[in-house]
């Protein structure tokens, strides 16, 4: 590991948090996609499939928020571990709808009942912030944060599909559900790196959502333009493995587009930028925008793969400056669901995304779904175009980004 992300872990507990952050996470990349496969098998129907997993991303989307304004008001073992009781309740009524083909209604309602899921990506992002708020080393953190995504992205839906396919048909969404408990409660266990709860912001008349801060909106809206790319690419590449003969090649095919992410990433973070991050998250949009383009040509799975890959070193250098961008747009006390916002906004795009890509295929086939997507791309460049000015100008009394404030380090030194 190079000395830069070495140099995270000497602060007391990182390792420990970080690695429940890890395992808390699987589940990110495993459930969705376990359940359209678990669904697809059992009904053959993707259209249901999609729609099941653009139920969960929607209630996450719904309930994430108010978890994390729950966390950041009362902190995180008291609020994340009755959260996850939900959802992880949810989760098995859902493998035993599933199981024995209970009417599709239970099937809506306990998906809805898994998005109580938390974000635990937030959760790790804001101990980070915790220990290095206002130095560089939180670059390199947000960075190192966005591998282990990443990472998560490479080895979940291999390990989904993979169980799902080989074993039985609700391996992948039960694995899920438990590497779900086990980080949890794990992350909650370590007391010593929680963030301070912010009781009384309410009261002082600082309260209300960060979702006010017109920075903020304008990324989360943007992320829903790029959460569909994310969720119509999913359930497209599986139906299109499944045309091709080799349904099971879909997880490596979804891993290389992670990999392409995670490389992006570990580069990006040993870099030390200088100008202002607006210009940077823009570009990124565009890019991941152009990089839908050649998914349309797509004549079978090799070819996939290597565009998939490609597309992927877009993602996470984008993710890591929206980081960046919202210390910029969020007051300290409503960081982590600032940062939750940024999921929620993801997980509404994957609803959208999964959803009407499900149906463009029940429809004309898996081919003519990666449409879905490459509009997508479109949508998010249109509204960050739109947006810019607005993400240009920092909320009065926020912090500054992770960059900027190396800047001013660096010229008060010289």
């Amino acid at each position: 590991m190079p000395s830069p992300y070495r140099a995270l872990f000497a602060a007391p507990g990182s390792k420990g948090f970080s690695a429940a952050g890890f395992l808390g996470r699987m589940p990110l990349s495993m459930m969705g996609i376990g359940v359209v496969t678990m669904v697809s098998q059992l009904t053959g129907r993707y259209g249901l499939a999609g729609a099941l997993s653009a139920t969960i991303a929607l209630a996450a989307a719904v309930v994430g928020p108010q978890v994390s304004r729950l966390v950041d008001q009362y902190g995180q073992r008291r609020v994340l571990r009755p959260a996850t009781l939900v959802s992880l309740a949810s989760a098995a009524g859902l493998l035993l709808a599933a199981h024995f083909r209970w009417p599709d209604w239970t099937l809506f309602v306990f998906s809805a009942g898994i998005g109580c899921v938390p974000s635990l990506g937030a959760m790790i992002r804001a101990r980070w912030a915790a220990l290095y708020r206002d130095t560089p080393q939180l670059h390199t953190a947000y960075s190192f944060e966005s591998v282990v995504d990443e990472v998560c992205f490479i080895f979940g839906p291999i390990i989904s599909i993979g169980l799902s396919t080989a074993w039985f048909p609700e391996a992948g969404p039960l694995l899920a559900a438990c590497f779900l408990a086990a980080g949890v409660f794990w992350l909650t266990a370590q007391r010593a790196t929680e963030p301070e709860p912010h009781p009384r912001e309410k009261h002082e008349g600082r309260g209300g959502s960060a979702l006010r801060s017109a920075g903020l909106q304008v990324l989360v809206a943007t992320f829903v333009a790029t959460g569909a790319i994310f969720g119509a690419v999913d359930v497209v590449t599986v139906a299109f493995a499944e045309e091709q003969g080799h349904k099971g090649a879909a997880s490596v095919v979804l891993a290389l587009y992670a990999a392409g992410s995670c490389a992006a990433g570990a580069v990006f973070g040993l870099l030390r930028l200088k100008g202002a991050p607006e210009p940077r998250w823009l570009l990124g949009i565009c890019a991941m925008a152009v990089s839908m383009i050649p998914l349309l040509l797509v004549g079978n799975l090799p070819f996939l793969a290597v565009a998939l890959f490609l597309a992927g070193l877009c993602i996470a250098p984008t993710m890591i400056t929206t980081m960046s961008l919202i210390e910029q747009h969020v007051p300290r006390a409503q960081l982590t669901e600032g940062m939750t916002w940024i999921s929620t906004g993801l997980a509404v795009g994957v609803a959208l995304g999964s959803s009407v890509a499900g149906w463009v295929i029940d429809a004309a086939g898996a081919r003519a779904g990666y449409g879905v997507p490459a509009v997508s791309g479109a949508v998010a460049v249109a509204v960050g175009f739109l947006g810019y000015r607005r993400l240009s100008r920092p909320a009065p009394g926020r912090g500054g980004s992770v960059e900027q404030h190396s800047e001013r380090e660096e010229r008060h030194v010289a």
